[in-house]
């Protein structure tokens, strides 16, 4: 069936997923709205013969306008429509394996406690890989926390958290990522999807990531730095410990925060220092 159609392409000729093309009729109606596909694809139904203005946008890149001319068969085709970058856009990492440096990365999850105030627990074993893809949105990550390692650097609270009461590190040791998807949100940010699997349950999981950036170290690789955060709650994951004070308020709140920064290595593994 005929429409309006394109084929939208960033500067480097990698298709645009999810760009939205928009087109209005001279009155500035909106006649039209769809959305690319995987190959950058984008197609309207048919639209009356005529002169409409079509408006090409995507999260992180600059819109772009055309003229567009549809026959008496309702269809036309606007071509390739290149996207520019927004201004201060950060370059994208280049393709290729990633590896997680543990050293300078961290997973940090923050509590409530007893309705008023915070605890903080870090994670300090991680590990896993990445993998960058063009375009972008086909990348992957997989990364691996050792449950044992929790530290809020108070030995019996850590004993506590490791217990069944929370972790049962003894029966589930490691805590594991696998992302599903990938979407942009800005120049430098990004919605990751994927499954965490946690204390023996696997759910799905949106992560608001920000991309800071790619450059060299002092050792020789190249090493790309991320931030993710996440909101979890405990009942998702069978962690259902909930000791009551005073007036009812739960010692450790339900719902926790998590905050994680990594810088990965350009390659299949990470360099000797």
């Amino acid at each position: 069936m005929a429409g309006l159609s394109g084929l939208v392409r960033t500067s480097e000729g990698w298709a645009v997923e999810h760009a939205v093309l928009t087109v209005t009729d001279l009155g500035g109606r909106q006649a039209a709205r769809a959305t690319a596909d995987a190959r950058g694809a984008v197609m309207t139904g048919p639209l009356p013969a005529g002169v409409y203005t079509a408006v090409v946008t995507a999260a992180g890149y600059l819109p772009v306008a055309r003229t567009a001319q549809i026959g008496g068969d309702g269809g036309g085709s606007l071509g390739e429509i290149t996207l520019a970058p927004e201004e201060g856009a950060v370059e994208l990492p280049p393709t290729g394996p990633w590896v997680i440096d543990p050293v300078h990365s961290s997973v940090v999850v923050t509590a409530r406690h007893l309705g008023i105030a915070s605890i903080k627990a870090r994670f300090p074993e991680l590990s896993g890989q990445l993998h960058v893809e063009r375009p972008v949105e086909r990348s992957s990550v997989r990364a691996r926390i050792d449950a044992a390692a929790i530290d809020t650097g108070i030995k019996m609270r850590d004993d506590h958290l490791r217990s069944a009461d929370f972790l049962d590190v003894e029966t589930y040791p490691v805590i594991d990522f696998v992302s599903t998807g990938l979407t942009q949100r800005g120049t430098d940010r990004w919605t990751m999807r994927g499954e965490l699997t946690l204390h023996g349950q696997r759910r799905e999981v949106e992560l608001d990531l920000h991309y800071g950036g790619y450059g060299p170290d002092p050792w020789g690789g190249v090493r790309a730095a991320f931030h993710a955060e996440t909101q979890l709650s405990r009942d998702d994951f069978a962690i259902n410990y909930n000791a009551m004070v005073r007036a009812g308020v739960a010692a450790i709140g339900t719902t926790v925060k998590v905050e994680i920064d990594i810088q990965a290595v350009q390659g299949e593994r990470l360099p000797e220092m």
